[in-house]
């Protein structure tokens, strides 16, 4: 098993222009976190959606457990996210008025071995952002480049 678990999604920097960042628990049977510290979860495909005032992961992916029985879960499933009432109440009132998304960016767990997950408020990028965010990738890259140079 490995020590602390860094899941990223990759994508969502580049798709999503990111606003702000929450970090919340997630509620897991006995076997996701098990899948969870060996590694074996994906939130590339994943977003959050509000149901009854509280928050879901949606299509996040967590690999069955290897050694499970039938008490193992299902791969993808919804999965409530817990953070406090006036932070729901916000995330509620910034997604229905500004019509802003919640991503989540990075899958982890902490110094007690709880997994948690780390959300953002995003807005989704148009394809000339998107362009725009490779060109300063790009020259960026050529500038670290001519730097090592010399």
């Amino acid at each position: 098993m490995l020590k602390s678990i860094n899941i990223y999604n990759k994508r969502a920097k580049f798709d999503y222009e990111i606003i702000e960042t929450f970090t919340a628990g997630i509620v897991l049977a006995g076997t996701e976190i098990k899948s969870i510290r060996l590694g074996k979860a994906n939130i590339t495909e994943s977003f959050c959606e509000f149901s009854n005032n509280e928050l879901f992961a949606i299509n996040t992916y967590i690999e069955e457990y290897t050694f499970g029985n039938q008490f193992n879960h299902k791969a993808r499933s919804e999965r409530k996210l817990l953070l406090n009432k006036r932070e729901l109440k916000g995330l509620i009132k910034s997604v229905q008025a500004k019509g802003l998304t919640i991503i989540p960016l990075k899958l982890f767990t902490n110094e007690k071995g709880m997994a948690k997950l780390q959300i953002g408020l995003c807005k989704g990028k148009k394809t000339y952002d998107k362009r725009e965010s490779l060109k300063e990738q790009d020259t960026k890259r050529d500038l670290d480049r001519i730097k090592k140079a010399f």
